[in-house]
């Protein structure tokens, strides 16, 4: 699925869902500024992001 571009007041906001940036996968790694998150989904279907 393509994420979708939304307009929140002035920006415009892509929204990707989190079954796409999960890829049916319990947790992906992330980086961003030369730091690693672990993107996680739980059993309770929450999402927790941590360093």
């Amino acid at each position: 699925m393509e994420p979708t571009p939304r307009k929140e007041s002035e920006r415009s906001v892509t929204v990707i869902s989190s079954a796409d940036l999960l890829g049916g996968r319990p947790e992906v790694m992330i980086e961003h500024n030369g730091d690693l998150y672990r993107l996680r989904h739980t059993r309770q279907g929450k999402l927790i992001l941590t360093k």
